[in-house]
């Protein structure tokens, strides 16, 4: 089991799947080339694939154990979505409840889950299917969306989705959410509990947010999609090509890999495979890596 304790709060992670997801240069079309290979020692195997070519990545969840709840942070891409633009998605099955459960976790026992934001690999176990219907997966959890996001991600509002990465997530992963009256809309900020909370970090999504853990000292910032790749923390002036507004998501990585150096935090991305924690540090005008390691070894 990958689990550590930051303060009083108790962190498992738990992984739905990891691997090639587009080749570097499409996925961030203006991150130099060298830049890939003068650290591809430390990217190979888990961020880049043996040849250079595929940017890796893995989808997981964030299990955290504070305040006697059982909190989820984002839900991966979730069996049976239909996803046409991203067939290595489509129509999935594997067994991310069975993940869970041996972390000890039943879709039952989840007090709340927090989406960081609603792109369709964020908020696939949101829901499953049964018998034909889109239900929540966890009947007794609060979930936390961005009001922001719930916005711009409806098809009513937004004709564009079609054809895009979230064709169909907001209907078959949001809304049967939104309807089953288990949603709790939230901007800018939300205290979760006297160790959590959520802060906003748009530009990756209009919506996106960060869950920042301050407890007896210890900091955590669980970063979401801030950055894929950890060349973006000795480049952070370069976006992946999901990012909607650049300049925005510029600004808000800048601003949290500042907090994460300045409070000697650990920072935890949503889709760092293998070595997925790290700390940081700032290196001149910019910032380094200063520990990274297996998450099961903090």
């Amino acid at each position: 089991m990958h689990e550590i304790t930051v303060g009083d709060v108790t962190i498992t992670r738990v992984e739905e799947m990891h691997g090639p997801i587009m080749p570097a240069d499409q996925f961030f079309p203006d991150l130099p080339e060298q830049a890939w290979r003068d650290h591809r020692e430390s990217l190979v195997p888990d961020h880049l694939g043996a040849d250079g070519a595929m940017v890796h990545a893995a989808m997981q969840t964030w299990v955290l154990r504070s305040g006697g709840r059982t909190i989820l942070i984002d839900t991966g891409i979730g069996n049976d979505k239909t996803r046409p633009a991203v067939e290595a998605w489509d129509h999935l099955a594997l067994d991310y409840l069975g993940n869970l459960a041996r972390a000890g976790v039943r879709p039952e026992d989840v007090d709340l889950v927090v989406n960081t934001h609603l792109h369709s690999d964020h908020i696939g176990w949101n829901t499953r299917l049964v018998d034909g219907v889109w239900v929540p997966t966890f009947p007794n959890a609060t979930y936390l969306l961005p009001k922001t996001d719930v916005e711009y991600w409806d098809p009513a509002g937004n004709p564009h989705i079609a054809g895009g990465v979230n064709e169909n997530a907001f209907e078959d992963s949001v809304a049967p959410v939104l309807a089953a009256g288990q949603a709790r809309l939230w901007e800018t900020y939300h205290a979760i509990d006297a160790d959590l909370c959520l802060e906003a970090a748009p530009g990756h999504t209009p919506g996106a947010g960060v869950v920042k853990l301050d407890s007896r000292g210890d900091r955590a910032l669980f970063a979401g999609d801030i950055l894929h790749t950890p060349l973006q923390i000795l480049h952070p002036g370069h976006n992946s090509c999901f990012d909607l507004d650049p300049a925005r998501s510029r600004a808000t990585r800048l601003r949290l890999l500042g907090w994460v150096a300045d409070n000697k935090a650990l920072m935890l991305p949503a889709h760092f495979a293998g070595r997925t924690a790290l700390e940081v540090e700032h290196a001149g005008s910019g910032f380094a890596i200063k520990r990274w390691g297996p998450f099961s070894r903090y």
